[in-house]
Order: C-alpha cells, then sequence, then structure tokens
C-alpha cells in the first residue's frame, strides 16, 4: 500500500511541475530519481539496486491500472444491476481501456447498447431512427468482438442471435450463431425459441417445426409446451 501511495505521489509531484510551465522531461526525472533514492548509479552493487527499486515502481504501477480496470467492472455490473445502462456502458468502455481482451466486458458493452437502442428515440423529430442504428450496429460489433476472442462464448452467442432476429431483422445472420450455441448448451430453451424463430423467419419451416418439437420434448413445463405447440401451429400453417 505504501509503494503505491509513493507512485501515486510520485505521478502527482510530476504533474505539478509540468502544470507550473517550462519544466522539461530531464526535471521529472531528475525529481523522480530522487524520490527513489536513484540517481547516477555506478558500482554493481548500486545498479542492483536501482534495477530493483524501478522493476517494483513498474510493478505497483501494474498493479494499480489492473485493480482499476477491475473497479471498472464491478461499477458497470452494478449500473445494469439498476438498469442505469447509459451509465454502464460509459463504464464498461473505460474498464476496456485497461482489459482490451475481456470477451466479458465486449458482452456487456452489447447488452448495454441494445437497452440504449430502445431509449434511443428522435428527439429532434428528424424522421430518422439513426441513434437507435447506431446503439444495434455498437451491439452487433460487441458481441462479434466477444466471439472473437472465446468463439464458445454461449451468452454472446445467444445474445448476437437475439440481435439479428428481433432488433436487425437479418434472421439468416442470427442462425449459425444460434446453432453454435445449442451445440454447446444442448438443451437450452430460450436458445432453441429464437432459433426456431430464426428458422421461420427465414422460411425454413421443417426446420423450425423440428426446433419446436424438440422444445415440446425437452421441456417439463406445460405452458412452455402450450407455447411451442401454437407456434409450431403458426409454421405450419405459414409452410402449407
Amino acid at each position: 500500500m505504501n509503494k503505491i501511495k509513493a507512485v501515486i505521489l510520485a505521478a502527482a509531484v510530476s504533474i505539478m511541475f509540468v502544470s507550473c510551465g517550462g519544466v522539461s522531461n530531464k526535471t521529472i526525472i531528475r525529481h523522480q530519481k530522487m524520490e527513489e533514492g536513484v540517481d547516477n548509479p555506478t558500482s554493481i552493487e548500486e545498479l542492483k539496486d536501482a534495477i530493483k527499486k524501478y522493476q517494483e515502481r513498474v510493478a505497483d504501477v501494474q498493479l494499480a491500472q489492473s485493480q482499476i480496470g477491475i473497479w471498472y467492472k464491478i461499477l458497470g455490473t452494478r449500473y445494469l444491476d439498476n438498469k442505469m445502462y447509459g451509465e454502464a456502458l460509459k463504464t464498461f468502455q473505460e474498464a476496456l481501456t485497461y482489459y482490451p481482451d475481456n470477451q466479458n466486458l465486449y458482452y456487456y458493452v452489447g447488452v448495454c447498447a441494445g437497452y440504449m437502442s430502445h431509449a434511443a428515440l428522435d428527439y429532434n423529430a428528424s424522421g430518422t431512427n439513426e441513434v437507435k442504428y447506431n446503439y444495434l450496429k455498437l451491439a452487433e460489433e460487441a458481441y462479434l468482438r466477444a466471439i472473437a476472442i472465446e468463439d464458445r462464448y454461449v451468452r454472446a452467442l445467444y445474445g448476437l442471435g437475439v440481435l439479428y432476429v428481433f432488433e436487425l431483422d437479418e434472421p439468416e445472420k442470427a442462425i449459425p450463431h444460434l446453432e453454435k450455441a445449442l451445440s454447446i448448451d444442448t438443451k437450452n430453451l430460450d436458445t432453441m425459441f429464437v432459433l426456431a424463430r430464426a428458422y421461420y423467419s427465414s422460411y425454413e419451416f421443417d426446420k423450425a417445426v423440428a426446433m419446436y418439437d424438440k422444445i415440446i420434448e425437452t421441456t417439463k413445463s406445460e405452458d412452455t409446451k402450450k407455447t411451442a405447440e401454437e407456434n409450431k401451429k403458426i409454421v405450419l400453417d405459414a409452410s402449407y
């Protein structure tokens, strides 16, 4: 803890000298060396000691940055739990500056962007839905990035499928992602329903019927079974 405080103090001192104007990088470096107790090491022991101190400085900075990224992620989930989707979206974007290859953060960005698209009203009465569309495309990009990092990420595969089927009206694009999600989580009824809808919207009626049959065979809920049977009848009527 003391080391982290020392790093923060050194950074604050550096900023103070810069803000005063006309202070060179050499001056800043000199003050940092004074703070570390390292000036011009020459002997073997002095050089070893200087290396050790600077390695500790780097480790402290890395630890602090890592913790900040984690806290941003936790804060984002708190906002998400409270349905503060705009604040959550901004917070997850901040977290990504610390963890740019974290698939969970991209998934959360996708979720938040999807919710924000529902709140993107045409306040200027321009007759366009550009803001809403931009949020939807952000959600698509975020889900795709999450899948690129972890190709078996079921939640992202499912979220992308829902986006294509119900928001972007591109059911054909949803099918391969939902099929993959179902191949991983084979009894996920939510995925089955969305995939059946994607098949139906893509005029693949036989596959839609087969998927509703699978739901009927899998579920133990009478309400779910009834819904699947009703949807199956709609598909059969449309196929004639």
